[in-house]
């Protein structure tokens, strides 16, 4: 590690104002170990060229990748489709940031994850579904934040988790009672928020007794009735309450019962 202290570049070599090609440039900022392109530390080449964005394209072939990229946060957006297929990844999710609708459709399958998540992050609605199906979850969860919502139920089944629950708080209702059979008990529960009450009632048997509890602090007054008798102590007290019947009988905790409830 170098010394951040001293002015070094990216191959190791200490850095001079007096050897510098960029100081017969006219009307160029620069100051040592703060604003200078041929420092190692991106910070310093990021204000380099936040100094002098008028010479930015002249630096997106350079061989350091730092240089390249902070270039291309300044550099006029005509010279960015060059850089679409740079070697680096930092590169291309600079020029993902800036490029124009046009260009992004052909960066949708970039090999790196955080090109592509930028990507999701910048394209049209009208063309998000075109990533609804990328391989890395965090691709497809910045997608369905933003995909339009008659296009959600595609990706209803999606394989994560962390998906699925976006969409069932986005989703349609119509569509969202389909989420309520769920796999995971956090889609649900996430599913069972803005469902109808009239629905409610196809969830007194459900396995996860966070459901249930739901169920009896909203359901119908037969739903609630049903869970008077149901093994958690939690969900009978709320079905109980929400009858008037008191306190239950037993408050004696049955096997797999969770031991507390916040209240």
């Amino acid at each position: 590690m170098s010394d951040p202290n001293e002015a070094v570049d990216w191959q190791g070599c200490a850095v001079s104002c007096k050897t510098c090609p960029e100081r017969e440039i006219p009307g160029l900022k620069c100051k040592l170990l703060h604003a200078c392109m041929h420092d190692r530390y991106a910070k310093r080449v990021d204000r380099f060229f936040r100094w002098n964005p008028q010479i930015a394209k002249d630096y997106l072939q350079h061989g350091y990748f730092e240089v390249r990229a902070c270039a291309a946060r300044y550099a006029d957006i005509f010279h960015l489709p060059a850089l679409m297929n740079d070697p680096d990844e930092t590169v291309r999710w600079a020029v993902a940031q800036r490029l124009p609708q046009r260009y992004l459709l052909r960066m949708i399958h970039d090999p790196h994850r955080e090109v592509r998540i930028r990507v999701a992050a910048r394209l049209d609605e009208r063309n998000l579904s075109a990533m609804m199906h990328d391989a890395d979850y965090y691709v497809r969860l910045e997608v369905v934040r933003r995909l339009p919502k008659g296009l959600l139920a595609l990706m209803m089944h999606d394989s994560d988790v962390e998906v699925r629950r976006v969409v069932a708080k986005r989703i349609g209702v119509d569509a969202l009672v389909k989420m309520l059979r769920d796999d995971d008990p956090g889609v649900r529960l996430d599913a069972i928020e803005r469902v109808p009450v009239s629905t409610l009632s196809t969830l007194v048997d459900d396995a996860d007794w966070r459901i249930r509890y739901e169920v009896a602090a909203r359901g119908s007054r037969e739903a609630v009735t049903r869970l008077l008798a149901d093994e958690d102590y939690e969900v009978r007290r709320c079905a109980a309450e929400r009858l008037g019947k008191g306190e239950p009988l037993s408050r004696q905790r049955l096997p797999g019962e969770h031991e507390s409830w916040p209240v």
